[in-house]
This record gives structure tokens, C-alpha cells and sequence, in this order.
């Protein structure tokens, strides 16, 4: 029956790394519902995704949503569960920042990000958890960042809402747990996305390579990887991690890069 195909749903799912999020679960036969607060961008992105899917592009429903909202969100479920009849995975990966200096951040700076990267994944799973109560459980991925487990400059108000979302993420592990919903986290470390090919200068590119051990950046398809793994039956006992999937970045510590090459002899 089509009602016991998953589904998944994904939040800032029109680019980047939801894209590929979305894309991951779209190739293993899932229904995917992406919401997305860029109507022009979603637009653009359903349409090459359906065309792609054929036959099958009814597998994709396209929502513009901002997670923010409350009312959009319920909104947005509800035509979700309408379509599809049920919902078995969550990705909370719809983000936004800004990097400036602490004292040049400003109040609506700082709500702006925290009403999309902390109020979203609180509004958007408790919206979403009684449907998936509903069918015996779920899983839910939340994106946090490797800004969210060690500070760095421009970043107070990215990393603090990191840092909040990874407590929250262990907050609903424990609370959603008790009733076989899992819920755990992502931190990406720098990632190849088309945002760093813009702002990454090669300075900041070769500050990040000699800092991380595997010496590179992420590829969107490596985050989309363990997203997928965490919200599968294969990582069934697996509720209340943050898994940094950043090259080794966190693992480094200070990681003096002079002190991490190799000898010569």
C-alpha cells in the first residue's frame, strides 16, 4: 500500500545540504516532503526533482514554509499527513546566520537566527511527533554544527543556537524516546556547499585544511549519509547523539597544525 511507503520530511530541503538530504531519501524509494522558506529557490528545485522522478514525481511534495511560524508549520503537516498519510522521519535542517563581532550583533540579528535554528526544530517536531506516534515512531535528525560544540570569532549568535539546538536535540531524546520517537543531531563541520565556494576565501579555505586531520571539507552527499543512517532501522538504539561528521575538526582540539605534519627523513 502507498500509505506504508516512509516518509520523510525536510526542512530547508530546496538547496545545499537539504537538498541533498532530500535527494539521499528520494534515491532509497521514500516519499519526501520539502518545506522551504524561498519560493523562488523551492520552485526551481521541485520542478528538476519531479522531472527527474517520472513517473514517480508524486513522491515529492514542495511546501513554502517558514519553520518559524507556528501556524505555517501546522499548516504545512497537515497538508503533508493529507498527501501522504503519515510521516516517519523528521530533518530539521532549515538554517540561517549571520557573522559579525559580539558587539555589533544586534537584538534582531540575534532573534532572527534563533527563530529559525532553536524555534524551528522545537516548532516543527512537536508538530510533527503525534503523527508519528501515530505509526509507531520516527526518528529526528536535527543539523547543529561544529559551531555548536566549540566557539569561534563572528559566530555568537550561529554557534549559541547550535549550541542550544544540541541540548534541545537531548532534551526531546529523552522525552520522545519514552514513546519510540529517536531524536538525534548532526554537526557538520566546513562543508562544500555552494555559500562556501562564495565567502570562503582561499585563506579561510587553507586555515580550515591545515585545522582539520582529514585536511578537506565535507561533501553535501557525506552529511546526507549519516542523516540517512540516524533515521534508519540500523540505528534503532541510537537516541540522544550529537555526531560530528566534521573530518576530525572537534576530535583536534587546538591541533596546532605544525605540530601535525608528517616528519620528513
Amino acid at each position: 500500500m502507498a500509505t506504508e511507503i516512509p516518509v520523510a520530511l525536510v526542512t530547508g530541503g530546496a538547496r545545499g545540504i537539504g537538498l541533498a538530504i532530500v535527494q539521499w531519501f528520494l534515491d532509497r524509494g521514500h516519499r519526501v516532503a520539502l518545506i522551504d522558506n524561498d519560493a523562488d529557490t523551492l520552485t526551481r528545485t521541485a520542478s528538476r526533482l519531479r522531472e527527474a522522478l517520472g513517473s514517480d514525481a508524486d513522491r515529492l511534495l514542495a511546501l513554502h514554509t517558514d519553520v518559524s511560524r507556528p501556524d505555517q508549520v501546522a499548516e504545512a503537516v497537515q497538508h503533508i499527513v493529507g498527501a501522504f498519510g503519515r510521516i516517519d522521519a523528521l530533518v530539521n535542517n532549515a538554517g540561517v546566520a549571520t557573522f559579525k563581532p559580539i558587539g555589533e550583533t544586534t537584538v534582531d540579528d540575534w532573534r532572527w537566527v534563533m527563530a529559525t535554528n532553536l524555534d524551528g526544530p522545537f516548532i516543527c517536531t512537536q508538530a510533527v511527533a503525534p503523527w508519528m506516534l501515530k505509526n509507531g515512531g520516527g526518528a529526528v535528525v536535527n543539523i547543529a554544527s561544529i559551531s555548536g560544540l566549540r566557539a569561534s570569532t563572528l559566530r555568537v549568535a550561529y554557534g549559541t543556537s547550535k549550541a542550544a539546538l544540541i541540548h534541545l536535540t537531548k532534551q526531546q531524546a529523552v522525552e520522545y524516546g519514552n514513546v519510540g520517537i529517536r531524536v538525534n543531531a548532526i554537526a557538520p563541520g566546513p562543508v562544500e556547499t555552494e555559500m562556501a565556494r562564495k565567502v570562503h576565501t582561499p585563506a579561510i579555505r587553507a586555515d580550515y585544511h591545515d585545522t582539520i586531520p582529514l585536511a578537506r571539507y565535507g561533501s553535501m552527499e557525506e552529511i546526507a549519509n549519516a542523516v540517512g543512517f540516524l533515521c534508519s532501522a540500523e540505528a534503532s538504539y541510537i537516541n540522544g547523539q550529537v555526531l560530528a561528521v566534521d573530518g576530525g575538526f572537534d576530535a583536534a582540539g587546538v591541533g596546532l597544525p605544525t605540530l601535525r605534519r608528517p616528519v620528513s627523513t
